[in-house]
């Protein structure tokens, strides 16, 4: 009985620690992925997540733009995503790879959904980076089906803050998320101000209307998992538009 008891305990703390990790991710579920931007990926530089140049934020080539199914009208940027090539075996390579949402895969219309319109409502879709996709099938495949699932985003560093914009317009882009990756809530204090919600401008660019300048700056971070995470004083009272600064990770 001892020994099933504590069997049983720490059965129950594996399994809390597990579901804390993984719980709010989901099982696999099926899609289509394609690629786009040439064999370096230079085509999938920028996007509608706002990210710009993926290599220098970080990204690399492991990214997807998403259909509108998965896309979230942008909410869904910075999300990872594990997949693996679900065809014949003759199209696919064996593994897996995970990717973070950068960009977005609009649907046409003017195509149907099986022959051309592979982005369009309400497929799910991943259009790879070439690079990535050539990691789980052939070149020659083009479309292939693949299986995915959510998974936490693991990134080198801590978040980071790029503010752009000016005086009263404060624009913050906010990149490097690990955990649920997506971010779904920003809040800046400055030295001389309390906490003030930010609205999503496009992308992962959040927007402030307040004077901020020559204010030291904390940023609150919440991700689509409801994790909130504080990083107090990041940017010094000197900061100037255009800097990017490093806050904590989740």
């Amino acid at each position: 009985m001892a020994f099933s008891l504590a069997s049983l305990t720490l059965f129950m703390i594996w399994g809390i620690s597990f579901c804390g990790v993984f719980g709010e991710y989901g099982g696999w579920d099926s899609a289509h992925a394609t690629f786009y931007g040439g064999g370096d990926a230079s085509g999938t530089m920028g996007g509608a997540c706002g990210y710009g140049n993926l290599y220098s934020q970080g990204y690399g080539t492991n990214t997807a733009a998403l259909s509108t199914a998965l896309f979230n009208n942008g909410l869904t940027c910075g999300a990872c995503y594990q997949l693996t090539c679900a065809g014949e075996r003759r199209w696919c390579n064996p593994g897996t790879i995970t990717v973070t949402a950068t960009n977005f895969c609009p649907p046409n219309p003017s195509l149907p959904n099986d022959n051309g319109g592979w982005c369009n409502p309400p497929r799910q879709h991943f259009d790879l980076a070439e690079p990535a996709y050539l990691q789980i099938a052939q070149y020659r495949a083009g479309i292939v089906p693949v299986s995915f699932r959510r998974v936490p985003c693991v990134k080198k560093g801590g978040i980071r803050f790029t503010i752009n914009g000016h005086s009263y317009f404060n624009l913050v882009l906010v990149t490097n998320v690990g955990g649920a990756g997506d971010v779904h809530s920003v809040a800046v204090k400055g030295s001389r101000t309390g906490w003030q919600q930010l609205s999503r401008n496009w992308g992962q660019n959040w927007q402030s209307n307040a004077f901020l300048n020559g204010q030291a700056l904390s940023f609150q971070v919440t991700t689509s998992d409801g994790r909130t995470l504080t990083s107090f004083n990041v940017a010094p009272a000197g900061w100037q538009f255009g800097q990017t600064f490093e806050g904590g990770q989740f």
